[in-house]
């Protein structure tokens, strides 16, 4: 082990740095964005647009595992920065140790509890009488991954900062090839529908799971011991707290997605698009939003090994050229997901299977309302991600949560009084404006507190 394996992170350009840790993590973004994508294809095609909305209905337990799994992972990535920067192995072991166990406990833990809720979670989160069979099927199966898809998450952020961005992508891109070479058999050859696809997720997430295991024993900044899993409460306080933003970004998805699909059930009905296709539609747009917000996280989170080391060492002029530059790069994205969803959105919705004349309309609706605003919110993710890095969970939290929750949840509810179905697309532009002012307030504070505290002042 080489506590000062990472030293270079304050040593060379930016821009490099970046690439090497960023592309390697939207790729494992990506990857993770398109498991549940893929399912949508392939179940759009195989068993029609009632299996995607089953889909949908299921989707937030996956939220719900990942936050958890972020929560733990994005916590001792960020501590396991900051301890490499003050040159800590004692702390960066242990650390690693805690999350381990919990990880492990905290999914299976939650498949029982799953199990326990099916009926009463599938009614939350806005079955229909016409998919229910089709959610059922595939809640079934895909609960059965739970704890795979918790470590292997979590994992992912945890080897990041421990400097193998790419053996991370690895591991979830393995998983996903998987996943997309066994779909289409289960669906198509075998004849199994939802069962099919949920079996070929839980197939990749277990592989992913099981190469986590395997780094865990080849690590480069830490080396785990018998006492890094002896659980520690007043270390725990430190390092899951600087989770916590990660967790609520990704919980605040599941309420949205809770209050979405049972406004587009309630609202849709009594429109001339009816139940499903507002419910079916809105679940694509929110995983396509994934995807975006995929690439704009990886390049923030690929990014929070470097601030977090370089704020640890103390070099503090060098942190706000990284925000800079990771802005810069979120923008373009922002700028280039904007276009196609204004442009091609009929092209995109087509890709998970076709629909009528109405399903078409709704969808075209839904992209360009929806995705309005999407470069203002590729600012607002970044720089929670950025204050997370620093070691600034309340900040980070709370950005997370104007925006993702305590904007967007009354806006899905009070916009459709006034403007019907429609009217809880234009939750996500609003939230975005306000939330951007925001992001200035908390980011002219913060820079201004590194100014105070660079080398030499």
């Amino acid at each position: 082990m080489n506590q000062n394996s990472n030293h270079y992170l304050v040593e060379k350009k930016i821009g490099s740095l970046m690439l090497k840790f960023s592309i390697p993590c939207i790729m494992s973004l990506l990857v993770s964005s398109l498991y549940n994508i893929v399912d949508q294809i392939f179940i759009g095609r195989g068993v029609g647009y009632l299996g995607n909305g089953a889909t949908n209905v299921v989707f937030p337990i996956t939220i719900i595992a990942l936050a958890i799994a972020l929560m733990l992972g994005d916590g001792c990535a960020a501590f396991l920065s900051i301890c490499q920067g003050k040159k800590d192995a004692e702390s960066s072991h242990k650390s690693v140790g805690n999350i381990v166990v919990l990880m492990t406990v905290i999914g299976i833990v939650m498949t029982v509890i799953f199990a326990l809720f099916k009926t009463q979670i599938l009614n939350a989160f806005g079955a229909t009488e016409n998919n229910i069979g089709y959610a059922n099927e595939y809640f079934n199966y895909i609960v059965i991954g739970i704890p795979f898809f918790v470590f292997g998450n979590g994992m992912n952020s945890i080897i990041r900062a421990d400097g193998n961005p790419k053996f991370a992508m690895l591991s979830t891109l393995v998983g996903c090839v998987i996943n997309v070479i066994l779909d289409p058999i289960a669906i198509f050859v075998l004849g199994w529908g939802m069962r099919g696809a949920a079996l070929a997720t839980i197939a990749g997430q277990i592989v992913t799971a099981l190469l986590a295991v395997y780094y865990l024993f080849h690590s480069k900044s830490f080396r785990l011991k018998k006492e890094s899993f002896i659980l520690r409460g007043s270390l725990l306080k430190k390092v899951v707290p600087l989770g916590i933003s990660s967790f609520l970004t990704q919980l605040s998805i599941v309420v949205v997605m809770g209050v979405m699909n049972n406004t587009m059930v309630s609202y849709g009905s009594a429109s001339k698009y009816g139940a499903d296709i507002p419910l079916t539609v809105v679940g694509i747009v929110m995983k396509v939003f994934q995807i975006v917000i995929a690439v704009v996280v990886g390049i923030a989170a690929g990014s929070q090994p470097i601030i977090g080391y370089n704020y640890g060492a103390g070099e503090h002029g060098r942190v706000k050229k990284i925000y800079l530059t990771m802005i810069r790069a979120e923008i373009i994205v922002g700028v280039a997901a904007l276009f196609f969803f204004e442009v091609f959105p009929i092209q995109i919705i087509n890709i998970f299977g076709s629909g009528d004349a109405l399903y078409n309309e709704f969808a075209v609706l839904s992209f360009r309302i929806y995705m309005a605003t999407i470069i203002l919110c590729c600012v607002q993710k970044a720089t929670s991600i950025f204050l997370q890095a620093l070691g600034k969970p309340v900040m980070s939290l709370g950005l997370s949560l104007l925006r993702d929750f305590i904007l967007s949840v009354p806006l899905i509810i009070l916009l459709p009084k006034a403007f019907g179905v429609t009217g809880a697309l234009y939750s996500a532009p609003i939230a975005d404006v306000i939330s951007l002012f925001a992001v200035i307030l908390m980011m002219v504070k913060v820079f201004k507190e590194l100014g105070m505290n660079e080398k030499g002042n």
